[in-house]
């Protein structure tokens, strides 16, 4: 399905996308604070202690500010892209550095919108994969960052990707219920294998999720792919950070982000490489 002004179509696109872009640096920089602060309201209630009301913290409030010196950002400070330019990467009020990932991750948010919509053209197909890859980056950067792929974002992830194969969007349902299954339960494996065989946990249950979200999206023939890509992208990283930045070998990566952009990738050219083991 076409649009009658393509041109101002993309332009939206892109809009769209660096808003949504915006949003998720909110959610990259709240929702693990929001579940810090849920685990110890629940340890004071297991202690016994006294939980006091502290102010409300979400995704909405309170407004955004510096965290160096706590002024609220203005409306016009917070465009996408554009503010960090003007502003020269730095906070208007006391003039603190401004980290380069918040545009970054605008510009991401903007290209995956791009990407889907010359993929699969603007249609639902492509509302729905963004939404995909949209999860996919704030996951990527929350796990590089904590080590956490929090439950909030991969389970409805993974009942999203059963829903929108309902109607066979992206596989049909029995692929995708498999998929989901397979997912889970082939990491669960590996994990309970290696940790019986060196008494370490190698990755985390959120890696089960997200794998798991992955087959429900793109069905259970996609899974080898995304497992296979993952690992190669995980050792390409790790490698590089060893070699150029003198990284400690002893310290875990996060596997969440190599499996969020393997799932991009089996996303757009999954079909060829399954094609390779499934003619």
């Amino acid at each position: 399905m076409m649009v009658a002004d393509p041109v101002f179509s993309w332009v939206v696109a892109v809009v769209v996308g660096l808003c949504v872009g915006s949003f998720i640096n909110v959610v990259i920089h709240r929702v693990p604070r929001m579940l810090e602060r849920q685990w110890q309201a629940q340890c004071a209630e297991l202690a016994g202690a006294a939980v006091q009301d502290a102010p409300r913290y979400n995704l909405v409030v309170p407004r955004s500010a510096c965290p160096s010196c706590g002024r609220p950002i203005r409306a016009i400070e917070n465009v996408p892209v554009l503010s960090w330019v003007v502003l020269r990467g730095k906070c208007a009020g006391c003039g603190a550095a401004i980290s380069a990932r918040y545009p970054v991750v605008e510009i991401l948010g903007a290209l995956a919108a791009v990407a889907v919509i010359a993929q699969f053209g603007f249609t639902v197909k492509a509302l729905a994969a963004a939404l995909l890859l949209w999860s996919l980056l704030a996951l990527t950067f929350i796990d590089f960052d904590t080590q956490l792929l929090p439950d909030n974002i991969t389970q409805p992830l993974l009942w999203a990707g059963l829903v929108v194969n309902v109607w066979g969007l992206f596989v049909p349902l029995a692929s995708a219920v498999i998929g989901a299954v397979a997912g889970y339960l082939s990491l669960w494996v590996v994990y309970w294998a290696f940790k019986l065989v060196t008494g370490k946990e190698g990755m985390g249950y959120g890696d089960f999720k997200l794998l798991a979200a992955l087959g429900a999206w793109l069905g259970w023939q996609m899974l080898l792919p995304i497992v296979l890509l993952s690992s190669a992208v995980g050792a390409l990283i790790g490698i590089s950070l060893i070699a150029l930045r003198g990284r400690d070998r002893t310290v875990p990566l996060a596997f969440g982000p190599y499996l969020a952009i393997a799932g991009a990738l089996a996303l757009f050219w999954g079909q060829a490489l399954i094609k390779l083991y499934l003619p």
